[in-house]
């Protein structure tokens, strides 16, 4: 059990934070300029204070706990304050802070340059942009974890402020015929991923077998593994993988109807900060959005 009377250590929940947003203890030593067995000797002993377990250290990748997960919501709010009220009694306007998710696999290369220039620019704003899935992407705006957010979906879903839409189109390795065989193997996203569904639910309707051959929560993951030959997969028309071809009706597969790309606005979201990301972000991805 917590105590109630004891305080949480700002420095450990500032490590916490760097240990989620850089998926691992080195290169969260390298962001607080720690070793990486300081740092995880700062989040056992977070987990000490707390009386709970903070992460999965059964998986290969950072993993949060639950209890771990309802902390890093507290634990951002608790330290923008202090950094907020470091700048005011320091007699520094404090930079406003808006907080950004992204989808992984959106805009590898243009995305990151558009939003540096805009930090080049805006000194007096602060960026914290976070890549995740879309689906724990939308649940971080509605729990207030998250100003904005873009997120896929499927098209037509209410609550957007602006959207895209996007041809998906089905890729297997160009060197071999995977997509003739029964059942399909497939290279897939987590569950949740609106492209998992929609082959899922495509080849579902189609009468078509399939078979999970390959499964990534991330964009390279599963480019490599189309690339490698392991499956076919539901991709963007923008984001064909290196060594493998476009599939279609003509190969024996369902057509794909497009998806989407939303904006989302967290119901809390104020600010200068939060217009001018949102400005930058409706204006500066003109159609096709990922090309």
């Amino acid at each position: 059990m917590v105590d109630p009377m004891r305080e949480m250590d700002l420095g450990l929940l500032r490590t916490f934070v760097s240990v989620v947003d850089s998926g691992g203890f080195t290169r969260a030593g390298e962001r607080v300029h720690k070793t990486q067995s300081t740092v995880s000797q700062q989040i056992r002993r977070l987990e000490e204070q707390v009386g709970l377990p903070l992460l999965d250290r059964n998986s290969r990748a950072v993993t949060l706990t639950d209890d771990g997960e309802r902390l890093l919501g507290y634990a951002r709010r608790l330290l923008a304050l202090n950094d907020e009220a470091n700048a005011v009694l320091s007699g520094r306007p404090a930079a406003e802070v808006v907080r950004l998710g992204v989808p992984e696999d959106y805009a590898v290369e243009r995305l990151p340059r558009l939003l540096a220039g805009f930090a080049r620019e805006n000194r007096r704003l602060r960026l914290d942009v976070r890549c995740d899935l879309s689906v724990r992407l939308r649940a971080d705006v509605e729990a207030g974890d998250l100003d904005i957010a873009l997120v896929k979906q499927e098209p037509g879903r209410p609550g957007a402020l602006h959207t895209w839409r996007e041809p998906l189109c089905w890729v297997g390795p160009a060197a071999e015929d995977l997509h003739r065989e029964d059942p399909l193997p497939l290279v897939l996203f987590p569950q949740g991923c609106v492209y998992r569904n929609r082959a899922v639910h495509e080849l579902e309707r189609a009468g078509r077998r399939w078979r999970v051959a390959y499964s990534s929560p991330n964009h390279a993951g599963v480019r490599a593994a189309v690339s490698g030959g392991l499956g076919v997969s539901v991709l963007p028309h923008s984001a064909l993988p290196p060594g493998a071809r476009f599939l279609g009706v003509a190969d024996g597969l369902p057509a794909l109807p497009e998806t989407e790309l939303a904006l989302l606005i967290g119901s809390a979201a104020r600010g200068t900060g939060v217009e001018l990301v949102t400005g930058l972000l409706t204006g500066g991805l003109p159609e096709p959005v990922w090309a």
